[in-house]
């Protein structure tokens, strides 16, 4: 984020999910509510529609939790 790389309202997205992985979640998604069925196809297909914030893992696809 201090990059810039993350910038308006995603910071406040961004920051909620860092919350909840140092509470302990594996995981958590940030989902964009303009498209349809994101929620759906974010749990029932591999490919997901959001972007997946993990604790320790790399933006390497095949170190990627299957989804």
């Amino acid at each position: 984020m201090a990059d810039g790389t993350i910038q308006g309202g995603m910071i406040p997205k961004l920051e909620t999910c860092l919350a909840a992985l140092r509470q302990g979640v594996d995981a958590a998604v940030i989902l964009d509510g303009r498209v349809q069925h994101a929620m759906l196809l974010e749990i029932f297909t591999k490919r997901g529609a959001g972007t997946l914030v993990t604790r320790g893992r790399t933006p390497d696809a095949a170190t990627q939790p299957s989804r």
